[in-house]
Order: C-alpha cells, then structure tokens, then sequence
C-alpha cells in the first residue's frame, strides 16, 4: 500500500512571515496541509499547488476532534506523497503533537518535525520582556490556564510563569495565583494575538488581572507573570499607539 510522509510544520505565531524559512520550504512541496484555526491564511501562497483542509480547533466553539484528525492524516497519508500538518507556533507546545505522531506510528506512516516560534516568544517580544533574566529570572514554566475538565491551574514552580489560552479565564487565574503564594502586587503582562499586526499588549498586577479582559475579549492571550512580566526600563507603549483604558495601559507595538 501507497504511504506517503507527514511533516508537522510550526507556523509561527502569527503573521506568515514567523514560520521558519525550513517551514515555508516543506510548505512549498506539500500536496496537502491540514491546518489549524490560528494559521494565517497568507501561508497559502506558499503551497498554491496543495489541497487546503481546515482541522482547526476552537475554544469554546466549533471544533474537528482529535479522532478525525488522526483518521484524516493517514487517509491523506495513503494518498499523497507529502502531507504537511500545520500547526499555530510550534507543534511540540499544546499542539496534541504526541497523538499524532501514535496515530501515524501505528500504521508505519513516516514523520518529521519541524519546529516554530511558539507563541510566549511572541509575546516576549510584542511587550519587550525578556521571558528570562539575569540573577532573578533563571527558570520559566510554559502552562495552559484550562484543563480539559475546565478547570484552571496555577502554581508557583518557576521564577516565571507563562499561561497559553488564558484570555477567557483571567479573573480564575488572578484567584488561582494568589492561592498559590504570589503576592497581589506580582507583575503579569498579557498579550493577545501575539504575532499579528494587531497585536494587544497590557501590565497588571495579579489582583488588577480581571481588568485585562475587557481589553483582550475574544482574542488569543498569552499572560506572563512573575520576573518575566516586569518593566526593563523600554516602555512597552509604541509612539502615538498608546491607548489608556480604565488605569491600564495597552499597546499595538
């Protein structure tokens, strides 16, 4: 039996122009690429000759189970000689990369991974704070702010944390943080649509958090909080794009 190869492909997080130069070259050979919701759709003109499917998942809203995804690459697989999955920042970061490959695994389907720029990096350079920081910035822990069982976690285990998928559940993690032992006055800086020209940056302290949602409703956000969140002296605020609302400021750098 025919069996082609999948390669997972990091999109970067956001704006075409982050996938890797790797990326965009394997994009270029594909015959089909399956890609999720957060991909920009410019990446098509790096594979015009591919057959396009939308596998995206959606938080709270419409969503292709993982099980179809799984059963569609190795469909895919069979009928093509190169298939590229790609995925918003980089596959190995809550990219269900794991499930994927064993699927593939399972029927001899041959792989490779190639890496992208996750989403944290972005918003590390959208807010011009560096995730790490000499002498009190020397660990960073990468979570996501839900679980499947909906609920959200926090801990205290690195110097930074750094929270994926946590536009909606601001206010749960401000309490959650607190449970956990950091201070109210801790900084946090959230980002939403990292990556993208419209690109949404705002500072807080853990017990101001909540505020950020009226600022990042509906969009993709990343939060930082602890060493990785404080002020370096570069104001986060981009000339004539700064816009005060309700005592935080926020920015489209």
């Amino acid at each position: 039996m025919h069996s082609g190869k999948v390669v997972f492909v990091g999109a970067g997080p956001g704006s075409a122009d982050l996938i890797t130069l790797r990326g965009a070259r394997v994009l270029g050979r594909a015959d089909v690429v399956l890609f999720d919701a957060l991909t920009d759709p410019a990446l098509r003109e790096l594979a015009p000759q591919a057959r396009w499917i939308d596998v995206g998942k959606r938080g709270f809203a419409h969503a292709t189970k993982q099980t179809a995804i799984d059963a569609l690459l190795v469909r895919m697989a069979r009928q093509h000689n190169l298939v590229v999955r790609l995925k918003g920042g980089d596959p190995s970061l809550f990219g269900r990369l794991e499930e994927e490959l064993e699927a593939l695994a399972a029927h001899g389907i041959e792989c490779e991974v190639v890496p992208g720029v996750t989403a944290a990096l972005a918003a590390a350079a959208a807010a011009r704070r560096p995730l790490t920081r000499r002498g009190r910035g020397r660990s960073v822990s990468f979570s996501t702010a839900m679980t499947q069982q909906g609920e959200v976690l926090a801990t205290r285990s690195a110097d930074s944390e750094v929270f994926y998928m946590a536009g909606k559940q601001l206010g749960a993690l401000s309490r959650r943080l607190l449970a956990a032992g950091w201070r109210a006055e801790t900084a946090v800086c959230v980002v939403s649509r990292a990556g993208w020209p419209d690109q949404l940056v705002s500072q807080h302290r853990i017990d101001t958090l909540p505020q950020a949602s009226m600022l990042h409703a509906g969009r993709p956000a990343v939060v930082s909080v602890g060493a990785a969140a404080e002020a370096t002296g570069v104001d986060i605020r981009a000339p004539g794009l700064e816009r005060p609302v309700a005592g935080v400021v926020a920015a489209t750098p």
